[in-house]
């Protein structure tokens, strides 16, 4: 029972304002698709009573490239590349769940070498997205510092990705069978720099941001997601931990050496943005405790298997799934036997995490929208595929 009783303009837009017949009005209102909140090209919907979120229409495509058709072009060593740019925090851990797939179609055997080396380098590609998260999401809810402190730490990172893998972001290091190309004989000894610098350092960010009254006040019971609500929306990696639910890849299906290190699975049961937040903070110091175990432990011998220059996929179907920093990540590949896919499929995490925003957001205010989603941790790539 509304009709549009007239126009109101706002910068480039003309949003509809919906009155109620009995007097109360409805906003539907844009954030974005260019907003500095939305981390990315996301356009939200918003359907608002006064500063009451009454619904939230997440409208994806903006930046749409057919990526898994792209890999069904690609062959099996190509396509592995084209996933860096997916979820671009989680480079090396995208590449790492294709090659898997790979591996196992042909079931190809990765020596102890490349396998520790993964998961280390998977480690620091979830410290250094994690890292970034921190300080841009400390940013959205009005804490400017977080930000340069989590470049600081991020940058060292980076170095050593760059040192060995001769690039930053997108470092394309992993191939069926092992690795490109082996360590810079640097790599141990920057790693443990980093180890010693970073365990002093997140405590730094306790005291900066985690204990901060006003941070707390701005995240405790704001975006309410249950257990129950987390399972059915398929959620995954912190964003269900922090609703404790049990989902972390590299517990439940272990793969490379993940079976051979001790760490914690996290998991917080406040169902809120204070816990979505403090599950990151958690898994940052676990990272930190499996490279300490592999990091002087880095078997001698071959870094990668030998394998044909051009390789073939016997006929059937393959699935490998990863802990990337947003959760679960699962490559699915039909082969004809050919050198190319038949069909590709992947099931990122970041999509079936930002369909539970609108569970989350109504009757929040719509200040509180900003927390919520940031504690989701949204890489608009590995949605918009």
């Amino acid at each position: 029972m509304f009709r549009e009783t007239e126009i109101l303009k706002t910068g480039s837009q003309i949003l509809p304002i919906k009155q109620n017949l009995e007097g109360a009005g409805d906003f539907v209102i844009n954030v974005g698709p260019q907003h500095p909140a939305t981390h990315g090209v996301l356009h939200l919907v918003i359907t608002l009573n006064g500063e009451t979120i009454k619904k939230v229409e997440p409208h994806l495509g903006y930046i749409h490239r057919s990526i898994e058709k792209m890999c069904e072009r690609l062959n099996f060593r190509q396509f592995i590349y084209v996933t860096s740019r997916m979820d671009y925090l989680s480079a090396h851990i995208n590449n790492h769940a294709c090659a898997m797939c790979v591996e196992k179609g042909m079931q190809l055997e990765v020596p102890d070498r490349a396998q520790v080396i993964r998961v280390i380098m998977d480690e620091l590609t979830r410290i250094a997205s994690h890292e970034l998260w921190w300080g841009a999401m400390a940013m959205d809810i009005g804490a400017f510092t977080p930000f340069f402190h989590a470049f600081r730490e991020r940058e060292k990172i980076n170095e050593i990705m760059e040192e060995t893998c001769g690039a930053r972001l997108t470092m394309n290091y992993y191939v069926p069978g092992g690795l490109m190309s082996d360590l810079h004989p640097n790599f141990q000894k920057k790693v443990k720099e980093f180890i010693t610098l970073f365990k002093l350092k997140i405590d730094e960010y306790d005291e900066l941001v985690t204990g901060n009254i006003i941070f707390i006040n701005r995240m405790k019971g704001v975006g309410i997601l249950s257990k129950e609500d987390a399972v059915s929306y398929g959620c995954s990696g912190p964003a269900a931990r922090g609703s404790s639910v049990s989902n972390d890849i590299r517990k439940l299906y272990p793969y490379a050496v993940y079976d051979k290190v001790q760490f914690d699975e996290i998991l917080e049961t406040g169902c809120d943005s204070l816990a979505r937040y403090m599950v990151r903070i958690r898994e940052m110091k676990q990272s930190i405790h499996i490279i300490e175990q592999l990091i002087d432990n880095i078997p001698e011998g071959e870094f990668q298997a030998k394998t044909k220059a051009v390789l073939k996929l016997p006929k059937g179907e393959f699935y490998s799934r990863v802990e990337t920093a947003r959760g679960e990540l699962g490559v699915y590949i039909v082969s004809e036997g050919a050198t190319t896919p038949y069909r590709i499929k992947f099931r990122s995490p970041g999509f079936s995490n930002l369909s539970a925003l609108d569970k989350m957001a109504r009757g929040s205010k719509l200040g509180d929208l900003v927390a919520m989603m940031g504690t989701l941790d949204l890489v608009i790539p590995d949605i918009d595929r």
